[in-house]
């Protein structure tokens, strides 16, 4: 047990101490639909539904504009001997002439609390590949030597994350990676400054009826250089079958969601953003499209469902 928590405490320092460091910054990639792709942002959370999950997540961001991101995630988790969650992670993010691939193996332990509590502590390491491509843009002088260098660099990825959850409720923060970074050229020209991204969530299910539940949740995002992001978002659950609702980021966009349990295993899940910023009249939105597959363990019955 004292091992346990000592590597307990570990966790929480690199967290919240490294959280501290942080001014603000601009967010990428970006997520609508984060209240299910969870595992991607919070390695704390891995392990935490009690069955192996696996998702698929595509987002083309600001359609019709050049250069736009595209965006495409996948994610597989599991607990192993009740308590230790075991997954891994792919994200690949498109910007312009740059290619960013982010793969990470996720750790958790889970900590039982109370009666209905746990503290999920979590996390990750793999690594980061950024590839730019400067041929794929146009330039007002095509000959500036930034320009003419194409760029492939990859670095090591380790981060933290906890997350306090009971089956109605949960609450989290989060860093994907405690290293910073900057990409320079061969004339030493700096490319890329490559900051760490901190993340806080939470999300409450409440009984409206026996048939209607309501959820709602909250994102909030920060890296060092750019304003805070706030995503705050609403869902109905009907029949808990079918999903509905609509989304707020802060100074950004609005958003439009929805949810279909295919069947027991399978939830479909799209969004869609209308941009409020300048971006508005240059773009036709943005479409985020999920598939979340949850394999049950039929040896174990499920006393309290869960809904995130």
């Amino acid at each position: 047990m004292k091992t346990i928590y000592k590597i307990a405490q570990f966790i929480l320092f690199c967290v919240f101490i490294t959280a501290t460091q942080y001014t603000f910054a601009q967010q990428v990639p970006q997520y609508t639909q984060y209240m299910y792709n969870t595992t991607v942002i919070n390695s704390a959370y891995t392990g935490s539904s009690e069955h192996l999950e696996a998702l698929l997540l595509h987002r083309s961001q600001w359609v019709n504009l050049d250069g736009a991101p595209k965006v495409q995630s996948f994610s597989v988790n599991g607990l192993i001997k009740d308590k230790m969650g075991l997954g891994i992670s792919a994200v690949n993010d498109k910007i312009g002439a740059s290619n960013n691939l982010n793969i990470n193996a996720n750790f958790a332990y889970h900590i039982q609390t109370g009666y209905k509590t746990k503290l999920g502590l979590g996390v990750n390491a793999g690594l980061d590949v950024l590839k730019i491509d400067w041929s794929k843009g146009t330039y007002e002088n095509n000959l500036d030597p930034v320009f003419t260098e194409n760029l492939s660099t990859t670095r090591p990825v380790f981060g933290a994350g906890a997350f306090f959850y009971s089956d109605r409720w949960y609450m989290g923060i989060s860093t994907n990676n405690i290293f910073n970074s900057q990409v320079y050229s061969d004339n030493d020209e700096t490319v890329t400054d490559r900051k760490s991204q901190y993340y806080f969530m939470a999300g409450y299910v409440f009984d409206l009826s026996q048939n209607l539940k309501f959820k709602p949740t909250i994102l909030t995002k920060h890296v060092s250089g750019a304003p805070l992001t706030l995503d705050f978002s609403a869902n109905f659950l009907i029949k808990e079958t079918f999903a509905i609702g609509a989304a707020y980021r802060y100074d950004d966009a609005i958003s439009a969601l929805a949810g279909f349990h295919i069947s027991k295993s399978f939830f479909l899940g799209y969004a869609y953003d209308y941009s409020i910023t300048g971006l508005q009249s240059y773009n036709d939105g943005s479409h985020e499209v999920i598939l979340k597959y949850t394999l049950f363990n039929t040896k174990k019955r499920a006393l309290s469902p869960r809904f995130f």
